[in-house]
């Protein structure tokens, strides 16, 4: 197990997911969580953003997280990420039905060549087929 207070992944930015921001503040993850935020290894996507904002509590809350998330760096939806995704979509075949969300993150993610901070299975087969690194933020199971 890496060390409470060492970065997620491997020195690669991390797009991370909804599942891994809603888990942020738990105690096994808080401080790695703050080490790879403290290193910048941590960038959006604008599908995540949307989900994030659509949660926000207030208009207060909603203005200071988008002030953040546009602060961060970021994975753009191009068109190029909704051609991957398709792609990925095709390949996996049996595997496939998965949230149109997550293939379009991890699509963002592959080409701007981050990998992805999560804590959802769906991720993995995405990830494979894109060749991009799949960082669970905890091992699966151990926080829910």
């Amino acid at each position: 197990m890496p060390n409470a207070a060492e970065p997620y992944g491997s020195g690669t930015s991390l797009v991370f997911d909804t599942s891994a921001w809603n888990r942020q503040r738990h105690p096994l993850v808080r401080e790695r969580w703050r080490a790879t935020l403290d290193a910048d290894l941590l960038a959006a996507c604008p599908v995540v953003a949307l989900e994030l904002l659509a949660a926000a509590r207030d208009e207060q809350a909603f203005q200071d997280l988008d002030r953040w998330l546009s602060a961060v760096p970021n994975a753009p939806l191009t068109r190029g990420v909704g051609e991957r995704a398709l792609g990925v979509s095709r390949e996996l075949r049996g595997q496939r039905r998965l949230p149109a969300a997550d293939y379009l993150i991890a699509a963002a993610a592959a080409e701007r060549g981050f990998a992805i901070l999560h804590y959802d299975h769906h991720f993995d087969p995405l990830c494979q087929m894109l060749g991009i690194d799949s960082v669970w933020i905890a091992e699966p199971g151990s926080i829910d």
